[in-house]
């Protein structure tokens, strides 16, 4: 699928039949839709598939989509609005909801989003994630600083210094798997679909701002005060082996979350792709109650 926006395109694919009500999943940070192959699989296999379409799209600057014009720096408020115009693009009728899917980054838009437009969403699941960023006030300058610095350093050099071609898609791989720690097979779904093949050498379509600081992150008291207390049925999905500042968060996920499931099964932050088996089944068990 493509889906046409006023500010760019997005590219997406669609799993189970058109006109089903919509399960719609969020990627994570220079990952890409491909990250939901394992958990695509999954649900046409179940009996979701028979009640629900699953839609899963590249966020701009990754994968096939279009990234952002311009040298300005990214936000990630710019994906909650990316988030808005695509669920008014897939259902217009603002009587009609849809269940939002997030994980990682994905997730973090996908709270905000919910926050912001709680009238849109039936359910929410996150998967690693659970509210935007924040730090401490006193970090502004010094952020807004070193992010101007990387994005005035990245445009001043030469294209040909930009972009780095690579002779075979295993170096690419193998320097994620280093990186992330990744099983292989995870980091080749994704960073074939980042790749693109140009005179014999592969090269990052990625936009690479993705990898600068942003220029601004909220406090806690602004991120606090922009979830305060959701009504939204919540599935929260930690990983074992995920992030472990994320196991510390439960109380106040309670706060934010009034109707929260709290759940932790085997896997790391990729949980999705190395479990998604036993993720779907608690995708499941959440829906169909």
């Amino acid at each position: 699928m493509t889906i046409p926006l006023a500010h760019l395109s997005l590219s997406a694919i669609r799993y189970g039949f058109d006109g089903k009500p919509i399960i719609l999943a969020c990627h994570g940070w220079l990952d890409n839709l491909n990250s939901f192959i394992p958990l695509a699989d999954e649900f046409l296999r179940s009996d979701l598939a028979k009640h629900f379409q699953l839609i899963t799209f590249d966020w701009p600057g990754h994968g096939l989509s279009s990234h952002r014009p311009g040298c300005y720096p990214l936000h990630w408020v710019d994906y909650v609005y990316d988030l808005d115009a695509i669920v008014n693009y897939l259902i217009p009728d603002p009587n009609h909801k849809i269940i939002l899917l997030g994980h990682s980054l994905g997730g973090i838009v996908a709270s905000a989003y919910n926050a912001s437009f709680p009238e849109r969403i039936t359910q929410l699941i996150l998967i690693e994630a659970l509210s935007p960023l924040f730090e401490d006030v006193n970090r502004n300058a010094s952020r807004l600083n070193r992010s101007f610095k990387q994005h005035r350093h990245l445009f001043n050099k030469p294209e040909s210094n930009i972009t780095k071609g690579y002779a075979s898609v295993d170096v690419v791989v193998k320097a994620r798997q280093q990186l992330t720690g990744m099983d292989e097979q995870w980091c080749r779904i994704i960073s074939t679909r980042n790749l693109q093949f140009i005179d014999g050498l592969y090269y990052w379509r990625s936009d690479p701002r993705l990898k600068l600081d942003s220029a601004y992150r909220m406090t806690f008291e602004q991120v606090d005060a922009l979830m305060s207390q959701s009504e939204t049925p919540t599935l929260l999905v930690l990983g074992h082996a995920g992030f472990k500042q994320l196991k510390l968060t439960q109380q106040q996920a309670s706060i934010w979350f009034k109707r929260l499931q709290w759940q932790e099964i085997e896997g790391d932050h990729h949980l999705h792709m190395g479990n998604a088996a036993g993720l779907i089944n608690l995708i499941r068990a959440f829906i169909l109650k």
